[in-house]
């Protein structure tokens, strides 16, 4: 972009670093936990609203495409604002869509709330991951990151467990009407502690034609990965072309951030080798944690009998051995070389998900917690060391677009892993059902003895007619939970091996960088 510099020198007094960092992470935080929290919560408030899952799933569609449209703008939008502005104008907006989603008559304006809560909670998370790496020392942002990794992993982790508590114990409303109080007193934190940018730059030309293909491409890219599976995916006509115009769209924002004097982002940070594998490495931990979010729950209520509360539950250990990582990992990143953390929480991640191999429909709820202590401890020795050198190499003056574009990144592989991994278990259930099915034939002698023993059963109170239909009825759909079953293992199955299989390109990243 076309820029001049704008000297905004502040004449106030510096906070202490400790207070800077939780006046920035406290709006983070919460923004990050309404992204998790209203998965669990989605059955109830489509049948408070009296509306199908498929429609109640546009409330995270929605948050999601806002969140990924403002991330990538954040850049631009503290330049023009400045960042103290830009941070109260956003905590507003994140508090006004909280508000309007905890009072709406409807599931359209339930749509619209979550829709501005994601256009408020969008820049939070990179903004405060450049503020931090800004205001700490480079000796001290092993600690910064931890502070970081706090806010935005451990609670969007914390999600499921809170969502399930209060739709249990509460009203869903308290969902996000908890988020109203800590935007008021964020708003009040802000004021009072953020400083100015010493110097920032006054945009002269904006690349709008940027922003439009950014939100286009963001927009039909979620409809289709929110909508394929219901309407089988390429085998419906506007599914298709609309996959088509997103990839279009997709190719001409590449073509046109890279070609313009002015771009929205600079694609080109990708060359710098540290900024692009963190970015690949952060995705991929992204991908295998939010799948396990999505997944679990899914298995434990819906194969399992869970309640909400109990599947979140399920996950909490997790968050317990996160917390404990967050202490010892910032030592640990003094003695150890980086790359063998990362490397080794990748072994971790990839352990955690080869549990979820040998699910049965009787498995112990302590079977389910062991792989999430083993997750916990993964994603800190990831999170952590790749967030404090994935923009070690960036100048200074490139900390808020490189966020943003890391940050865009992980929040679009968040939304495109929570579409593939419902689609691998519903394909992979279908393939199942053809394999299994074929045990279900009279040539079978263990089908003809559990047929006719059922049939004896059920003719203690019904006709034989009776009798026979609902034993088949009762085989058929114990063959659909088997079959589903098999589809969950495939799918952790094939996410244990991605973990794998990224523990060797940890070591091409570079380490002990500072920023320029």
């Amino acid at each position: 972009m076309q820029q001049a510099v704008i000297n905004t020198t502040t004449k106030h007094h510096p906070a202490p670093l400790w207070l800077v960092a939780f006046t920035i992470l406290l709006p983070t935080s919460f923004s990050c936990l309404a992204t998790s929290a209203t998965n669990v919560a989605i059955p109830h408030i489509s049948g408070y609203f009296g509306s199908t899952i498929d429609e109640a799933n546009w409330i995270i569609t929605s948050y999601m495409i806002a969140n990924a449209c403002l991330i990538l703008m954040s850049g631009w939008l503290e330049n023009i604002l400045g960042r103290k502005r830009f941070l109260k104008v956003f905590i507003g907006i994140f508090t006004l869509g909280s508000l309007i989603c905890a009072v709406a008559p409807n599931l359209n304006l339930m749509v619209l709330g979550r829709l501005i809560q994601g256009i408020g909670g969008g820049p939070m998370t990179p903004l405060s991951q450049s503020i931090l790496l800004a205001a700490f020392p480079p000796d001290k942002r092993g600690i910064a990151m931890s502070l970081y990794g706090i806010a935005v992993m451990v609670f969007a982790i914390l999600g499921p467990t809170f969502g399930g508590f209060i739709v249990d114990n509460a009203d869903w409303q308290w969902i996000y009407l908890i988020n109203i109080p800590v935007g008021i007193l964020s708003i009040s934190m802000v004021h009072a502690n953020i400083e100015e940018l010493e110097k920032r730059t006054e945009i002269k030309k904006t690349d709008y034609l940027g922003m439009i293909s950014l939100v286009l491409w963001l927009l039909s890219m979620q409809v289709v990965l929110d909508k394929g599976q219901q309407y089988n995916w390429f085998d419906c006509a506007w599914i298709s072309w609309l996959a088509g115009f997103s990839v279009c769209t997709f190719v001409f924002f590449i073509i046109r951030e890279l070609e313009s004097s002015a771009p929205l982002i600079n694609l080109r940070l990708f060359k710098d080798r540290n900024f692009l594998i963190g970015t690949i490495l952060s995705a991929s931990v992204n991908m295998i944690v939010f799948s396990s979010i999505v997944l679990v729950p899914q298995f434990l209520q819906n194969l399992m009998g869970y309640t909400a509360m109990l599947s979140g539950y399920a996950l909490a250990p997790r968050i317990i051995s996160c917390v404990l990582m967050m202490i010892a990992i910032n030592p640990l990143m003094k003695i150890f070389d980086n790359r063998i953390l990362i490397s080794i929480g990748f072994f971790f991640l990839g352990i955690s998900m080869l549990f979820f191999i040998n699910l049965n429909l009787s498995v112990s709820f302590i079977y389910i917690a062991i792989p999430q202590v083993l997750m916990g401890v993964g994603v800190i020795m990831v999170f952590i060391p790749v967030s404090a050198l994935v923009l070690g190499t960036l100048p200074k003056s490139e900390l808020t677009n490189g966020a943003s574009l890391h940050n865009l990144c992980k929040s679009t592989m968040t939304a495109v892993i929570a579409s593939v991994a419902s689609t691998i278990v519903a394909r992979h259930s279908q393939i199942h059902q053809v394999y299994l099915v074929k045990n279900l034939s009279n040539f079978n002698l263990i089908f003809q003895q559990k047929f006719a023993s059922l049939t004896h059963t059920f003719m203690a109170n019904a006709s034989s007619t009776f009798a026979n239909t609902k034993s088949n009825m009762y085989i058929y759909k114990s063959l659909l939970t088997q079959s589903r079953l098999m589809a969950y293992v495939d799918a952790f199955a094939i996410f244990a091996l991605i973990a794998f299989i990224l523990i060797p390109l940890a070591f091409y990243l570079k380490v002990n960088t500072e920023n320029k």
